[in-house]
Order: structure tokens, then sequence, then C-alpha cells
């Protein structure tokens, strides 16, 4: 005790010598004593200490800044109001990770796509790869916004690159133990690239870098209705009798009574995984909607293919890489989004498809 003791005076003597030269502060306390300093300068204007809330007057309230009167209003006003979207313009985000073998597919689907090439930016990130990905990337780059006609140009097309240090074989990727720590890492992934490739789009889609097909018309398709996030139904070959497609996205789903009283039984940190026969879920899936069902609300959604208005993600909805509602990255974002006010929806019937792996 008495050298902390001796430790405390010394320091509170060393700082009354720092502050001694010009300050009106005589003082500082360290090691637990409190340092209350004085406000100084403060503008007229601002409240001061314990008087209350702020009595503006309405000639003040007139002089704020246009930028300080959208951070007065509610943060989805916020969201919405901050940056003038490009109207109709749209950001393509990708994660890839060895995905070589499949940029040739991606780009034929990219240019298949009936929407103004001028509207359409797109963004990569590459992470952990050792294959080409990359330079691939960087040469196909350099083909549509140098060598290429001014036409084929998009107006943006950005690769940024970052590891996360996580290494699984391609064969294990879907086993339910790997789960958990295989989609937070995609959650950080999909979190770095939106974060620093958004900017004046009005939508953000989100595609994967290994489907096989979707209609060219899939951009006007999915903005004609109009909602914050939607997601297609993506299938995938599957040759059973008269079966040959099956559905490949289970992140898509809709809770039910059953599932939600499997829920109440849970506890905070349980995690929750879709599409293993050893944990059935209760949840009610894209295919399991009859054909009059057109367009469904969801609970989750998946990554393979989705499109997002930019506001939801300008307000801070992300990709969760903690267990949020028993959920993390597309399944964790729906639910967040969900929190915040936003409609999360499904089309049954409109099908995209993925590459058989």
């Amino acid at each position: 005790m008495e050298e902390v003791k001796a430790v405390k005076e010394a320091l509170i003597t060393r700082a009354g010598r720092f502050m001694a030269n010009g300050s009106e502060t005589k003082y500082i306390h360290a090691l637990g004593y409190e340092y209350q300093p004085q406000p100084k300068n403060e503008s007229d204007w601002l409240p001061k200490l314990g008087q209350g809330k702020p009595k503006w007057s309405r000639s003040e309230l007139d002089s704020f800044s246009d930028e300080s009167r959208k951070i007065l209003k509610s943060n989805k006003d916020l969201a919405r109001q901050t940056l003038d979207p490009d109207n109709g313009s749209i950001l393509i985000l990708t994660p890839m990770k060895n995905s070589a073998g499949y940029i040739p597919k991606y780009f034929e689907l990219i240019d298949s796509l009936e929407y103004p090439r001028d509207k359409l930016s797109l963004a990569f990130l590459v992470s952990d790869s050792t294959d080409d990905t990359q330079q691939l990337l960087i040469d196909i780059k350099k083909k549509y916004q140098e060598l290429g006609p001014v036409e084929m140009q998009f107006k943006r097309f950005d690769i940024y690159r970052q590891d996360f240090f996580y290494s699984l074989p391609h064969n294990k990727r879907h086993l339910p133990g790997s789960q958990r720590d295989r989609r937070i890492v995609m959650a950080r992934a999909r979190n770095y690239l939106w974060t620093r490739a958004l900017e004046d789009e009005q939508w953000v889609a989100w595609i994967d870098g290994d489907l096989e097909s979707y209609p060219p018309t899939i951009m006007r398709d999915l903005m004609a209705y109009d909602k914050d996030i939607i997601v297609p139904n993506c299938m995938f070959p599957f040759e059973n009798g008269n079966l040959k497609y099956r559905i490949y996205d289970f992140n898509a789903w809709q809770e039910t009574p059953e599932s939600l009283a499997m829920i109440e039984k849970l506890k905070d940190d349980d995690f929750l995984v879709e599409g293993y026969k050893s944990l059935k879920t209760h949840r009610k899936y894209l295919d399991k909607f009859g054909d009059d069902e057109k367009l469904v609300p969801l609970d989750g959604v998946g990554g393979t293919f989705a499109l997002v208005k930019s506001h939801v993600h300008r307000s801070g909805v992300g990709f969760p890489t903690w267990i949020f509602q028993h959920q993390v990255e597309t399944e964790g974002f729906a639910k967040l989004a969900k929190a915040n006010g936003y409609g999360v929806f499904g089309l049954p019937h409109y099908n995209i498809y993925h590459v058989k792996n």
C-alpha cells in the first residue's frame, strides 16, 4: 500500500508540474482519482453543464446547415437522404476464394444481363485464395475497362484483397461442425466488401461466384417488386427419378409455429444451421410454398443472389459476425434487417441455378 501511495503522489506531482505553465487547471488526478476539467470557450448556444436540455431559438435552428438537419432526423431517414443515389444504379458484390474455374461463367452471365452497362458497378473481394482468382480478375478488368469498347465498360470495377487466414478443404465446407466458423468468416468478408465498395448506388446485388444460370432480366424483375431485400429461389441439378433439380439455398426460409417453439427452448448462444438431417429446424423453405404464393415474407436469406436497397446497408445493417437470434452471416443479416424495420421477401417460383458441386 505504501508503494501504491508513493506512485500516486509521484504521478500527481509530475502532472501538477506538467500543467502548471499557462493552464487554468492547476492539478490532475490519476490512478482512481477523479479529473474534472472546467468547460472552456463553450459556444453560447450549447447547454451548460447541469442545465438540462438545450433550448434553441427558431433563428438558431434556421442557421443549421442542411447536413446538420439530416443528422437530427431518424436513422432510417438519414440512411435514405445522406447520399443522393444514382437512380437505377446497381453495385454487384461478389466475394471470391479459389474461384478461378468459375470466373468465365460468372462474366458470361454478367454480360447476358439486360441492363444498362453504365448503371452497373462490380466489386470483388479476393481472400485466402491460392489459385489465379486475383490475377484473372485483374486481367478481366483491363479487358473491360481499358481495352474493350466504351459500351462494354462498367461504371466501376473494383478488386479488393483481404485474407482472413481461414482454410477449409473444399470437401469439408458443408460439414455441420464447420458451419459456425466458416459462416463467420464469410460475414467478415461481406462486411469488408460492402463497407469499402458502396458509393452512390441505389441497389446492391450480392451474387455468388459459382452460379450456373439466371434470367438476363433478373435485375429488372427483382427491382419491380420494390422490396428492401428480395431473393429468388436457388436450385441445383439433382437427378432423382422425375426430379431434375432440388433447392440449393436452404438459408432462405420462413419461420413457422414449430420453428418458433423450438427456438423458445434454445440458449441465447445456440447456433442454427439449415439443410442437415441431424438438425430439424422446422422452417419453411422456398420450395415448400404453393403455386399461388408468388411473393412471400422471409426471416432468413441466402447470398447466392440477393437484391438489397442500398439504404439498408447505409443504415448500418450488415452481416452479423456474432450470433444474432441464433444466426450469423446472411441469415443473421435478414434477422437484423427485420429488427430494424426492413422488409425481407422471397420469390418461390423465380428460379436461378447453382453449379453442381
